[in-house]
């Protein structure tokens, strides 16, 4: 389940409190914290945060997402993921 199911859940939840069952809202509510606990999993230097905010911004994306962009491209640079195909009949600008 992404973040975004989640806060759609929780919304739909406060949405209709009196027909939601206790069990069920100690449930999103668990994974709400499980999810806020995680995201602040990866914390780094001033600088790299400065600079991460900045390429965020940049990328119209957030801190996790930039991150993970970050991550693909690095893991698809070194071989760690396969490398995304790019369409042959596209056209291309530049010179080869």
């Amino acid at each position: 389940m992404t973040s975004s199911d989640t806060a759609t859940l929780l919304e739909d939840a406060a949405d209709r409190i009196a027909d939601i069952p206790r069990a069920d809202i100690q449930i999103m509510l668990r994974r709400a914290a499980l999810r806020l606990r995680n995201a602040a999993a990866v914390s780094m230097e001033e600088d790299i945060e400065d600079a991460l905010r900045d390429l965020a911004g940049e990328l119209g994306m957030t801190r996790n997402n930039a991150i993970s962009f970050i991550v693909r491209e690095w893991m698809e640079k070194n071989l760690y993921l396969p490398i995304h195909d790019l369409d042959e009949d596209g056209e291309v600008d530049g010179n080869g």
